[in-house]
C-alpha cells in the first residue's frame, strides 16, 4: 500500500509543476505577455507533416502539453493535447490583393484576443498566401509563462533541420568569452582589482538608477513613447532583412561585437526616426524644417530582459522531445535598463562608437543579477500585485524594450518546410515600441512589435534602420 502511495506522489509531481515567480507576474492583468515568432517558408505550408512533426516534438516537451490549474492558476497539469485546438489552418485566397497587408493584419487582430486558459497556452497559425519575402506564413503566439523568449526560440529551433541535411539539427554559433590568459603580476593584480572595483561601482549606480526609475525618473516623452495603458492597445508587426554580412564587415573593422554594431544601427535609426517625427510636427505648426529637429538632450532607455538561467541548448532540447530527457526550464529574468544617445551625428560610425561604450558599460555591471534578486524577494514577500505593479511602473518609465538573438548558420526546415526568415516578438508589456534583431545565414531580420497610435508608419521606421546600416556601412567602406 506505502508502496502504491508513493508511485502516485511520484507521479502527482512528475505531472504538476509550479509556475515560476516570472511565469506568475506575466498572468498579471497589467503583464500580460505573449511572444510572437513569424516564420516565413518558401513552400506552401502541409497542415498533417507539420501536426504529425508536432506530435513527435514540441508536445513531448512539458510546458507545450500542460495547462495551468483552474483553482489557483499556480501550477503546470499534464493535459491531452488536440492538435486540431492548437494549429489553425484558415481557408484563405491564395491570390488575395495585398497578402503583406493581410498577413501583418491577421497577425495584429491576434494581439486582441486572449488564449483559453482550459488548454495549454500556445498555437501555430498556418497562412498558405504567398507574400512579398514568402510563399507562406506561419505564425507562433506563446504565452510567455510558459519560457523566457531565447529558451522558447532554441525550443523551435529544436524542432528543425538543416535543409541539405535533414537528420542534422541546426548549427547555432556560441557565445565566445574573449579574455587575456597573461598572469603580468603586480599589473595583473591591480588590472583585476580595478575591474572589481569597476564592476562594484558599476553595480551601484545601475541599481541606483532602477530603484529611482520605479519611483518618479521618466524618460523623455517622445513620439514613440506610449500613453499609459499602451500594454492594451493593438499591436503592429512588420519586418525587414538586412545583411549580416555588412553587420560583420563594421564588426570586423571596428573590432566589435555584433550586437555593438546593432546597438548603433539602433540608436542611428531612433535618431533618423525621431528628427523625422519632429520636423513633421514643425512643418505642421508653420515653421520652417531645420536639419536637427531633436530637442536636446533626449532621455531614451530600452529594458532589456535577460535569462538568468543559461540559455538551454538545441541538442539538450533536441533530446529532451525524443528521449524524455530532463532539462531545466522556465523564466528566471532580470532586467537591464540600456540609454540610447538620441542625436544626428555628423559622422555615422560616431553611433557604434557610442553603443559599444554603452554596452562595454554594461558587462561590467552585476545589475541584471540584482534586478531578479530583487523581484523575487519583493514577489515572495509583498505578492504578484506588488510585483507586477514595480515591474510595469520600470518599463511604463522607459521607452521601449530591445533584444537579439543569434540564429542558424545554414538554411533549415520546418518538418520539411524550408524557412525564408525567422521574426520573433513580444507584446502585452507597457510600451509601444520593441525591436528585436534575429540573425538567420547571411541574413539580419529586424521584427518590429509597435502600437499604432504612437508609431502610425512602422515601415518608415524600418526604412530608417536600413539607412542607417548603409550609412555606417558605406563610411567604413571609405575609410579601409
Amino acid at each position: 500500500m506505502g508502496e502504491s502511495d508513493n508511485n502516485g506522489k511520484v507521479s502527482r509531481e512528475e505531472e504538476e509543476q509550479p509556475l515560476s515567480p516570472a511565469a506568475r507576474l506575466f498572468h498579471s492583468p497589467s503583464f500580460n505577455c505573449y511572444i510572437i515568432a513569424i516564420l516565413g517558408c518558401n513552400t506552401k505550408f502541409k497542415p498533417d507533416v507539420i501536426k504529425s512533426g508536432l506530435q513527435q516534438t514540441l508536445l513531448k516537451h512539458p510546458r507545450f502539453s500542460s495547462k495551468l490549474v483552474a483553482d489557483d492558476g499556480q501550477r503546470w497539469t499534464k493535459t491531452i493535447v488536440n492538435l486540431e485546438d492548437h494549429v489553425i489552418v484558415p481557408d484563405l485566397d491564395p491570390n488575395i490583393d495585398f497578402a503583406d497587408q493581410f498577413v501583418e493584419d491577421y497577425i495584429s487582430d491576434l494581439t486582441t484576443k486572449p488564449m483559453d486558459l482550459s488548454k495549454p497556452l500556445w498555437e501555430l497559425h498556418l497562412l498558405n498566401i504567398k507574400t512579398s519575402d514568402a510563399e507562406a506564413v506561419g505564425v507562433f503566439r506563446i504565452h510567455h509563462s510558459m519560457g523566457d523568449g531565447a529558451s522558447l526560440i532554441s525550443l523551435l529551433l529544436a524542432c528543425t533541420r538543416k535543409t541539405l541535411d535533414p537528420e542534422a539539427l541546426p548549427s547555432v554559433p556560441e557565445n565566445i568569452q574573449v579574455g587575456s590568459t597573461n598572469s603580468g603580476g603586480f599589473w595583473w593584480f591591480l588590472s583585476a582589482f580595478w575591474s572589481v572595483l569597476r564592476l562594484i561601482w558599476n553595480t551601484l549606480v545601475d541599481v541606483l538608477l532602477f530603484g529611482v526609475t520605479i519611483m518618479f525618473m521618466k524618460d523623455t516623452k517622445t513620439p514613440i513613447k506610449g500613453a499609459p495603458g499602451v500594454e492594451h492597445n493593438i499591436k503592429k508587426f512588420v519586418h525587414r532583412t538586412i545583411s549580416l554580412d555588412d553587420i560583420k564587415l563594421v564588426k570586423n573593422a571596428l573590432n566589435m561585437t555584433v550586437n555593438d554594431v546593432v546597438l548603433g544601427v539602433t540608436q542611428a535609426g531612433l535618431s533618423r526616426y525621431l528628427n523625422r517625427r519632429y520636423g513633421e510636427a514643425e512643418i505642421d505648426g508653420g515653421e520652417k524644417q531645420r536639419k536637427s529637429n531633436l530637442p536636446k538632450s533626449i532621455r531614451l532607455r530600452a529594458t532589456i530582459l535577460v535569462n538568468q538561467r543559461p540559455t538551454v541548448g538545441i541538442q539538450a532540447l533536441a533530446n529532451m522531445m525524443e528521449k524524455g530527457s530532463k532539462t531545466r526550464w522556465g523564466n528566471l529574468i532580470g532586467y537591464i535598463l540600456l540609454p540610447f544617445t538620441i542625436a544626428l551625428q555628423d559622422d555615422p560610425l560616431d553611433y557604434v562608437q557610442t553603443a559599444k561604450a554603452t554596452i562595454d558599460r554594461k558587462k561590467h555591471s552585476l545589475e541584471s543579477i540584482c534586478t531578479f534578486s530583487g523581484g523575487v524577494l519583493v514577489l515572495r514577500t509583498f505578492g504578484v500585485k506588488v510585483a507586477a505593479a514595480l515591474m510595469h511602473k520600470v518599463l511604463s518609465n522607459t521607452t521601449m524594450a530591445f533584444s537579439s538573438m543569434v540564429g542558424p548558420l545554414e538554411e533549415i526546415s520546418f518538418y520539411g518546410h524550408p524557412l525564408a526568415y525567422i521574426a520573433p516578438s513580444v507584446y502585452g508589456h507597457p510600451h509601444a515600441l520593441t525591436i528585436h534583431y534575429q540573425s538567420y545565414v547571411n541574413k539580419m531580420t529586424i521584427a518590429l512589435a509597435v502600437d499604432p497610435n504612437a508609431i502610425p508608419d512602422p515601415h518608415q521606421l524600418c526604412d530608417e534602420l536600413e539607412e542607417s546600416l548603409k550609412l555606417i556601412h558605406d563610411a567604413i567602406v571609405k575609410k579601409v
